[in-house]
């Protein structure tokens, strides 16, 4: 008998959704030969299969891969793999179960592993199998979702990327809507030019039924503006709204289980009174505030004239543009974009002195039948004024008071966007990030857009008949949104079912009644039948998951195991559940997995690292390991590293990668880490430099004499980062900072706190301590610093990071400069840096960046220490830290 082992995959949310046999280029000894998207979409559920058929053409074993990637708010509920007539099923159990059969498995020499879902914003999901000479694999992967109304539509995205022309390639939709569709369009990369031809769609039953088809043909296949050779590579977006001339909404009953759409639209709108809080501290310097002024101006053209507004900047002081709010007026407008132009950026972040400022401002102006909205908008954590971020929570909450809701922008990855989740769920609202790219004014003009046109406030939706229902209060209906409510109906043999809806519009109630019967012939084919449990179920899930940040105690322990049930009997992949696939024992093959968010290239390095503990297990090559790690990759998000401050990198040592399909035959050398690389931005310029110092070392890293503050860092050889960092400041405060533990000492007090444990926090006589999971901030006087918790290759290390200098503080140390510059010199053969009138050679390097938690790549220039530092590296060196 065969053996058999565990194969992990870690599972993570994303944008997208795509499929991809080999993301590097066509191998011509793997064939594939058939490559399906179905997607079924009944009353905006939708439930999507790929399918992959793959046959190894070459007359010995080789190794196939398998990758698509997951829409950020789907759950996977199926896949399979399919190798010479047998099939492997995936099963989802509770994520410590899976995580014993695991370690079982590795035990008894196997290779094993796991699919995790661990939440994050876009994932890779790769797998693959050894497939025999001349055999064939079938990949099957399924996973739901529910289509959420956002401006109007429903939006269904599907990217495909087989990378190379396929003879059999279909992506069939079927929509399905009772009250029929009252618009569809395709539009995406892969709906241009010749492949235009390729699509058909098709209307039936009145429009309740369409169904759209992508056949290309092989030739087709080459000819997008994003194909070539290697077949096709882009997306299909397909848009649609439904008809809504019942304004009580469309109530549908199936088998015990109800779903509630509620968005009327003959409802006036409500005028309104918002309140921008924006971010102006040194961290938002450069593309980030010009991007913020640009959607600033174009927001402020959309106020409506009867709508009242204020304007808050702030840094470590909180301006406001004028102390009362405004009438959206012409002459209003003109003098609020006048003072938009002039925001720039300075000084450190008081988010709880700005947004108490807003709540204020909405407190001081009621305005009856009008609906109230503060926005938020920062890219950083607090720095100055109350730093303790539950304090700040607090506080928000209680000046609210339930009144209005409080929407957080966080702009970038920099931000503790667990913080924003919390304070706005807690306050009725959301958080959204905004991704630090091209489009960032776009994206905050997009959320604005969501949230400029209230209809209804207070809402409550009530169901007589009816149990164990999802969410059924909402503060607020935007134009363009749409409130979802499902659950169970509590007796079978009623033959009606009431819904009533009551809210208040522009200072009335208004209610909306409705009874349909429960026994009319069902609008859903047999194949559909059970998609109403399902969807309540994932609505469900999901919002018993969301509602995690604000329980404690028993509460929030009954509600997770309410969700893990519900995971569990559905097979949803959720953070509380993995996915254990089995397959037949594999060859002698090296640990793969995907590069880290930010590194360049579609191959795979030979490394497996990550932050959190329980999803990655690390492996001894004789047995025979294959993991696939997968962490998190946002493709929207591009740094932008000029205008950050001083910040500092490892040095990103490169391992053979493999495309996919290919073959792995031999191991790939270890890492070896020779020296720490630090990074220095440099104003004006769009690559940053580079310079290395040799391992092992003890390294004064930041230094103020005249506050008494002081950083030192300890390396080992060999080893990434820093094992230990230790920061002193004046004379009796000492914080010891090593790979397991921190030890904080004030001359009186010691306090020793672990890595890994809930939020932590210490507030004394100037200095603030904030421990999260695997980060460290530190504040000591005006003097600010992050120490981040990484793991890579099984071994722990930290990396120390300031986000920003303080005026008037002469930093020294190795991450202390911050006045350097330099010219690219022009037609000379090797590359020369200009840098204080003295010439320097350089080379072009690539390094990942450890300040982030995701280790972004970037390019720069790699001088010689001494020409950054303008001395020697004995000068930085200490003798204890």
């Amino acid at each position: 008998m065969m053996d058999r082992a565990a194969l992990q995959v870690i599972l993570l949310g994303m944008f997208l959704m795509s499929a991809t046999s080999d993301p590097v280029k066509k191998k011509k000894n793997v064939d594939i030969y058939s490559f399906y998207i179905n997607s079924t979409v009944t009353s905006r559920y939708a439930t999507t299969v790929i399918t992959s058929r793959v046959a190894n053409t070459l007359n010995e074993s080789q190794e196939i891969q398998f990758e698509v990637k997951i829409p950020k708010n789907a759950f996977i509920s199926k896949f399979r793999m399919t190798i010479e007539g047998k099939t492997y099923d995936g099963v989802v159990k509770e994520k410590e179960a899976a995580q014993q059969q695991y370690n079982q498995a590795v035990s008894r020499g196997q290779s094993a592993g796991l699919v995790k879902s661990v939440g994050r914003t876009l994932e890779d999901f790769k797998t693959s199998v050894t497939v025999s000479a001349f055999s064939k694999v079938t990949f099957e992967l399924t996973y739901e979702e529910l289509l959420k109304r956002r401006l109007g539509k429903y939006e269904l995205l599907i990217n495909a990327q087989p990378m190379q022309p396929v003879a059999d390639f279909k992506i069939d939709v079927h929509i399905q809507e009772k009250p029929g569709i009252s618009f569809l369009e395709v539009k995406g990369d892969l709906s241009t030019g010749d492949l235009a031809n390729a699509i058909k769609t098709t209307r039936a039953d009145k429009d309740f039924q369409v169904w759209v088809t992508f056949y290309p043909t092989q030739d087709q296949q080459t000819k997008c503006k994003s194909c070539g050779e290697n077949g096709l590579n882009g997306d299909l977006l397909i848009t649609y709204d439904v008809e809504r001339q019942n304004p009580k909404g469309e109530i549908m009953v199936s088998k015990g289980y109800f779903v509630h759409y509620f968005a009327p639209s003959d409802v006036p709108r409500i005028s309104k009174n918002v309140v921008f809080i924006i971010d102006r501290s040194g961290s938002m310097s450069g593309r980030k505030i010009k991007q913020t002024r640009l959607a600033l101006l174009k927001i402020l053209s959309d106020l409506d004239e009867d709508d009242h507004f204020g304007l808050i900047t702030f840094d470590s002081e909180v301006s406001l543009w004028k102390r009362e709010l405004l009438r959206a007026t012409e002459a209003n407008l003109e003098n609020a974009k006048s003072f938009v132009k002039e925001i720039r950026d300075r000084g450190a972040t008081d988010i709880n002195a700005a947004v108490l400022a807003g709540v204020d401002m909405i407190n001081r102006h009621p305005r009856e039948g009008t609906a109230s909205i503060l926005i938020l908008l920062t890219d950083g954590d607090p720095t100055t004024g109350e730093t303790n971020i539950e304090k700040i929570m607090s506080n928000v909450k209680k000046a609210i008071g339930n009144k209005f809701p409080l929407y957080c922008l966080g702009f970038g990855y920099d931000v503790n966007f667990d913080f924003l989740t919390k304070m706005s769920l807690e306050n009725s609202g959301v958080a959204r990030r905004i991704y630090e790219d091209s489009d960032a004014d776009l994206q905050l003009q997009g959320f604005y857009e969501e949230v400029a046109v209230p209809l209804l406030t207070d809402i409550q939706l009530k169901y007589p008949g009816g149990t164990n229902l999802t969410k059924t209060s909402f503060s607020l209906y935007f134009n363009g949104s749409e409130i979802v409510v499902s659950g169970q109906i509590t007796d079978n043999s009623v033959e009606s079912f009431t819904t009533e809806v009551i809210a208040v519009s522009k200072g009335s109630n208004v209610t909306y009644q409705d009874t349909i019967m429960t026994k009319d012939p069902s609008d859903v084919p047999p194949e559909n039948e059970n998609f109403m449990q399902r969807l309540w179920a994932y609505l469900t899930v999901k919002q018993l998951l969301d509602r995690q940040v604000l329980l404690k105690g028993q509460e929030k322990e009954d509600e997770k195991k309410e969700a893990l049930k519900l995971s569990l009997k559905y097979q949803f992949v959720t953070t509380l559940t993995s996915m254990v696939v089995t397959k037949p024992q594999e060859g002698e093959v090296e640990v793969a997995n995907k590069p880290k968010e930010g590194k360049g290239g579609d191959g795979y390095t030979a490394d497996v690292d990550s932050d959190d503990d329980d999803s990655v297990i690390n492996h001894h090559p004789a047995q025979r390991a294959f993991l696939l790690h997968s962490a998190a990759m946002d493709y929207s998000d591009a740094m932008d590293y000029s205008d950050a401050m001083d910040y500092s990198v490892m040095i990103h040592h490169p391992l053979p990668t493999y495309g996919s399909p290919t073959i792995h035959t031999t191991t790939p050398p270890a890492v070896q880490v020779h020296s720490n690389r630090f990074l220095l931005p440099v104003v004006g310029q769009s690559k940053p430099l580079c310079f290395d110092v040799p391992l092992p070392h003890k390294l004064r890293l930041l230094q103020d004499s005249a506050s008494e503050f002081s950083m030192n860092g300890e390396s080992l050889s060999e080893n990434h980062g820093f094992h230990q960092i230790a920061i002193h400041y004046k004379t009796n405060h000492h914080l010891i900072i090593s790979t397991k533990s921190i030890s904080y000492h004030n001359g009186q007090d010691k306090v020793e706190i672990l890595w890994g444990q809930e939020l932590t926090q210490h507030n004394t006589d100037g200095v603030s301590l904030v421990v999260l999971e695997n980060e460290m901030n530190v504040t000591m006087g005006n003097i600010g610093v992050v120490i981040i918790s990484h793991k890579k290759d099984g071994v722990k290390f930290l990396w120390p990071a300031i986000w920003e200098h303080p005026k008037d503080v002469n930093l020294t140390g190795v991450l202390g400069k911050s006045d350097i510059s330099y010219v690219k010199t022009e037609g000379s053969q090797t590359p020369t840096l200009k840098m204080k009138d003295k010439e320097v050679k350089t080379y072009l390097e690539t390094v990942s960046d450890y300040r982030f938690h995701s280790t972004p790549v970037q390019e720069c220039w790699l001088v010689p220490f001494q020409a950054v530092m303008e001395a020697e590296i004995s000068d930085f060196t200490v003798t204890q830290l």
